[in-house]
Parts: C-alpha cells; sequence; structure tokens
C-alpha cells in the first residue's frame, strides 16, 4: 500500500520498483496485490493487456482497519492491553505515554 499511495497509480514492476533489496517476486508482489483488490483497498484500470492499480481507500482509514485487526486479534480486542502490552516491552518512553495520556484527556473535554 505504501508504494502505491506513493505512486498514486503503478503497474506491478513500479510497486517492486519501490521495494527495498532484495527485491521479491514478481507473483508474490502481484498475489499481494490482488488480496488487497479483493479486500476494497486498491482498483485497477485496464491498459493494453496489464493492469494499473490506485488506493481507494486512504493511508489513514487503512492504518484504523490494520490497527483494529491488530487489537482484535492479538489484544482481545482492547486498546489499553496494547498499550501495556508497548509499555512492558519499553517500547513506549514514559514522555510518549504521557503524551497519550494528554491525548486521551483533550479528547474528554
Amino acid at each position: 500500500m505504501q508504494a502505491v499511495w506513493q505512486l498514486g497509480h503503478a503497474f506491478i514492476k513500479e510497486i517492486i520498483n519501490e521495494m527495498p533489496d532484495p527485491k521479491p517476486h514478481y507473483n508474490t508482489i502481484a498475489t499481494m496485490v490482488k488480496i488487497l483488490e479483493d479486500k476494497g483497498f486498491l482498483e485497477h484500470e485496464t491498459i493494453g493487456n496489464v493492469f494499473r492499480y490506485y488506493p481507494v481507500i486512504s493511508k489513514t482509514l487503512y492504518q484504523q482497519h490494520a490497527m483494529s485487526d491488530i487489537v482484535n486479534q492479538y489484544f482481545d480486542n482492547s486498546y489499553p492491553n496494547m498499550l501495556m502490552f508497548f509499555a512492558k516491552q519499553q517500547k513506549i518512553s514514559q514522555d510518549e505515554l504521557n503524551e497519550i495520556v494528554n491525548l486521551i484527556k483533550s479528547q474528554e473535554k
């Protein structure tokens, strides 16, 4: 998705060019793009005999969808469980935790 958002419209080969080395195989990316299209995140237009893909969902909406899946699958659908996991793993600093608390408090107003 990152590559397609960056490019706007992209053929599979262009998506592959955006990927870090070692580049994934064409069929791997084609399968991933097909899955994203089946889920409604991408659509395509036919140019000649190839497809050019484009995003139909914003990065923000995609993040919301992905995070909901992660929280549901790995944290028993609990955002506090997710935050506690990262806090215990020391992936969130005290300053970041304070920032999160302040953000929550500002949403309550």
